[in-house]
């Protein structure tokens, strides 16, 4: 992969925010290693059955829901609503989409984008003669 396409590139997001729900595009960090890519998202609050990936085409989607909190008591203030999250990416070639893996632990997303064998660093043997 050459250092420009071997990053994943997000598209702009835009908050859209209305009286009951407002959709966000989570924080992400993106790695790559020889194995593979692993794009970290921030999801605060939502629960894995919430949670929905694509990968089509070349193009990554992170969609989440995080649930209305119930009641306490009287609302004074309220800054943890209800959220949409969502999030696109354009992948650069040569993922293996069939080893795709995503795992949510403490509110953070971690999906493993592995790289197909094609793309993986070897050490090429050197024959004496």
């Amino acid at each position: 992969m050459s250092r420009q396409e071997g990053l994943v590139r997000s598209e702009p997001q835009s908050l859209v925010q209305s009286d009951q729900r407002q959709t966000v595009a989570p924080p992400c960090d993106v790695y790559e290693n020889g194995e593979e890519l692993l794009v970290m998202a921030d999801l605060p609050g939502v629960a894995s059955n919430a949670l929905e990936i694509n990968f089509d085409k070349g193009e990554l989607t992170i969609y989440a829901r995080r649930a209305d909190v119930p009641p306490q008591g009287t609302l004074l203030g309220a800054e943890f609503r209800s959220t949409d999250y969502r999030r696109r990416f354009a992948v650069p070639a040569g993922i293996d989409a069939g080893k795709i893996k995503a795992e949510l632990k403490s509110g953070v997303l971690l999906l493993h984008l592995p790289k197909s064998e094609a793309l993986k660093p070897r050490q090429i043997s050197v024959k004496a003669g």
